[in-house]
This record gives C-alpha cells, sequence and structure tokens, in this order.
C-alpha cells in the first residue's frame, strides 16, 4: 500500500469516459486536484445539464460544478476529438446484466472512442465492473485494433475497480483505499502514480485479473451475507423470534461476526449484478455452478414479494384487504438519503402492490420524477398523508422523513427498524 505523498505531481490532461455515478464524483476529483479534464459521455442531454451547471448526482453538488466549471478545467463534452491528446483516459461506463448474460457492449464502444484518441504514451484504465479477464482479453484487443499500438508496449493500460459509495460522507472516493493493476510494472507504476494524484492510499495486485476480481468478491460477499440474514428474518418471523433482538445480542461478540440487516431487498448496479458476473465467468471457464451466488440471488431477489405478503398479513389482521387499500410507501431509492434506484426494491414493492389492487402512493424526496415508478402516485410524506394511509411501509429510511410523524401512524410495516418498537409498528 502507498500513501499520497510518494505520487508525482503535474498537471495532466484526464479523459473521464461515462459522466454517472462513478465517472462524475471522479471527474470532479481529478479537477480538484489540478487536472484538465474533459467528462466525456455520449448522452448529450447529460452532457448539456452538466455544462449548465445542473448536477445529477446526488454526491456532486451544483456548487461543486460550477467551481468546476469555473476553474476552466472541467470540459462536459460529446464529442470524442475533446479528448484528444489525453494523459490518462479512465472508462465509467456501465455494465449490465442482459438475460442474465454481462453486457459489456458500452465498455467497447468506450474502447474504440479511446482508442481513436490514443497515443504513444498515454494511459488507459477501466474502472467499470466486470469479470477477471475483461482488460486483458477484450479492452486491450479493441484499443490496439483501433490504435495500431501495442498495450504494454506502446501504451499503458490497467484495471482499478471503483469503490463509490453514494451518500456515504465517512468514506469518499479520496479516503478510501484504491486498488490499482497494470499489463505490466511500467504500466501499474504509471497507473498508481496517477491516482496517488486522486486518493490517499493505493493497493497494488499483480495483473488486472486479481484486481477484476477483488470487485467482484467484495460484493459477492456483501449479497451472500445480506441474503443469509434475510432468510433467517423470514424464518424468524414464522417462528415468532425478533430476528433484531438476535442481531443486537450477536453483535456485542468482539470477533467472528459482522453484523448485516435484513430488508427489503436489495439494489444499486454492485449487489443485484456483480456477483453474477462472477457466477456467469465460473461457468463459462468451467461449467460448474457457484452455488452461493445462485442461491443468493434466489433470497434477495424474493424479498420485496415477501414484503408485500408481510403487507397482506398485517392489514388481513386488520380485516382488510390489499385490494382497495391505500398504502403509502416511504423511500423507493435503494439506499437511505440517495436517489439512485436502480435495480430498488421499492419500485418493484410498489408494482406488486398495484397488481393487487392496492391504492399506492410513494414519498421520496431524493428520487427525480423520470424514476419514479408509474405503479404509485408520487406525494409527499404529509401528516395528512400519513394519516390517510391504512398502511406505512417504511422501504428505504431518508433522514429527510419526519420519523416522529411516521411514528403516529396507526399502522407501520419498518422493513429498516428505523422506528422505536410500539404497538403499531412491526419490524421485518
Amino acid at each position: 500500500m502507498r500513501s499520497r505523498n510518494t505520487a508525482s505531481e503535474g498537471t495532466q490532461k484526464v479523459a473521464v469516459i461515462g459522466q454517472g455515478y462513478v465517472g462524475l464524483p471522479l471527474a470532479m476529483r481529478a479537477v480538484e486536484v489540478g487536472h484538465d479534464v474533459v467528462g466525456y459521455d455520449t448522452n448529450a442531454s447529460r452532457i448539456d445539464s452538466l455544462g449548465d451547471g445542473c448536477s445529477y448526482i446526488g454526491d456532486v453538488l451544483n456548487d461543486q460544478l460550477a467551481r468546476a466549471l469555473a476553474s476552466g478545467r472541467y470540459r462536459p463534452s460529446y464529442d470524442p476529438v475533446d479528448c484528444r491528446g489525453f494523459d490518462v483516459a479512465i472508462i465509467t461506463v456501465p455494465t449490465p446484466l442482459k438475460e442474465g448474460i454481462p453486457d459489456l457492449s458500452d465498455v467497447e464502444s468506450a474502447g474504440r472512442m479511446v482508442a481513436s484518441q490514443l497515443s504513444r504514451g498515454s494511459c488507459v484504465v477501466l474502472e467499470s465492473t466486470t469479470y477477471p479477464g475483461t482488460t486483458r482479453e477484450l479492452l486491450g484487443p479493441v484499443l490496439e485494433s483501433g490504435s495500431g499500438l501495442r498495450a504494454g508496449i506502446d501504451f499503458h493500460l490497467g484495471y482499478s475497480p471503483e469503490r463509490i459509495d453514494p451518500g456515504n460522507s465517512t468514506w469518499t472516493l479520496e479516503n478510501t483505499p484504491k486498488v490499482v493493476s497494470g499489463l505490466t510494472k511500467a504500466c501499474l507504476d504509471r497507473i498508481e502514480a496517477f491516482y496517488l494524484t486522486i486518493v490517499e492510499r493505493t493497493v497494488a495486485v499483480s495483473t488486472p485479473a486479481e484486481a477484476e476480481l477483488t470487485k467482484l468478491l467484495e460484493n459477492t460477499f456483501r449479497h451472500v451475507n445480506i441474503a443469509l440474514v434475510n432468510e433467517v428474518a423470514m424464518f424468524a418471523n414464522e417462528l415468532g423470534i425478533n430476528i433484531w433482538e438476535a442481531l443486537d445480542a450477536a453483535t456485542t461478540k468482539p470477533f467472528g461476526f459482522m453484523r448485516f440487516d435484513p430488508g427489503p431487498g436489495v439494489g444499486g448496479h454492485c449487489l443485484p449484478v456483480d456477483p453474477s458476473y462472477l457466477s456467469w465467468h465460473f461457468r463459462q471457464q468451467g461449467g460448474s455452478q457457484f452455488r452461493f451466488v445462485e442461491l443468493a440471488n434466489d433470497v434477495n431477489n424474493h424479498m420485496p414479494r415477501y414484503v408485500v405478503d408481510r403487507v397482506g398479513m398485517i392489514l388481513n389482521r386488520e380485516r382488510k384487504a390489499v385490494n382497495g387499500s391505500r398504502i403509502l410507501v416511504l423511500g423507493l431509492a435503494y439506499k437511505r438519503n440517495s436517489g439512485d434506484a436502480r435495480e430498488s426494491p421499492g419500485p418493484v414493492i410498489c408494482g406488486l402492490l398495484s397488481d393487487l389492487g392496492a391504492e399506492v402512493r410513494a414519498a421520496d424526496p431524493f428520487l427525480s420524477d423520470q424514476d419514479f415508478p408509474d405503479a404509485a402516485k408520487r406525494v409527499d410524506a404529509t401528516p395528512e398523508e400519513l394519516a390517510a394511509a391504512e398502511l406505512v411501509v417504511v422501504v428505504t429510511d431518508h433522514d429527510d422523513f419526519d420519523w416522529e410523524a411516521v411514528a403516529r401512524s396507526s399502522n407501520v410495516f419498518d422493513t429498516r427498524r428505523r422506528l422505536p418498537a410500539s404497538a403499531n409498528v412491526e419490524y421485518l
């Protein structure tokens, strides 16, 4: 592990390919430390928004974006020519699953664009989550074919997994250790020196494959352990046992236990997607199943329907049906204090409730209108809305909600254990 004071200094031209949840904070940080940055994205409306000083990422405030633009060192663009002459290009494009199969089309497209502007001695880093071997076996050949240059000889190439945690003000891009790798020792040295201008510490691994596996291992660990506690929570409820009290007690053990809490499902790009990359790659290489991931997918994907089943049970005790009941869902983003609704269980829960005939209303102060599900009417969590709901379902516990007012609701199903225990509150 190396710390920042060993880094070489100097302004570099940095092209950040993709201006989303990973690329935009990275671009802002590179500007802050003095680099000249082109924030490239094929989405013209996104680039226009950035040029107007309007951020669509919760972790990047408009003031921060305005400072970057005013410095003259940040240029949002959808023109590949603006990336010409880059010293470092960092690819941060999405890598979704399509019908269970990794879709690396955006990585390939980004690679072709970067290749068209690639020059001898420059450096290319992939940050997008992917399976081991992608940097060497897919991106490298794309760059070589489009540029006529040789990876590891004429230009530097490596992989550094993103570790962005939206909404986390404690562990940021700057102070989260950055795993780095390179195709060769020279590639690694070049990539590590660059990142040490951005972050406080780096962790070097021997090849891009180890770095690619690191990212998948981190998220698979979380995915499997969340699935474990989710399944235990379901069984505990059937047995009439308080899972939360058991978790509190287990957490007092100073060794051999790491706490994970149950919830309504997993979301974001990482947990619902990344472990499946690893499972898919294992099947491709050896033909065997990664059983832990397959089981975790099954458990976590079932959680939104389990939440809806519990809603039905709660209403049934009140001699009410889901059909026709007015249900207020609090929070639709996949995590607290974030507007990120990617793969979030919240919209799924709204859809399932609507399919059963419920009058679904939802409140989320962080979500944009375009991310709001059609199955729910958008409302604010006012005292009137809380009072009118026959059941309030807490899916995402944003700090902005008036939790004292929520606690006064007549009937609450709290999937996050945000509220204190009381007769009108039932936990997951």
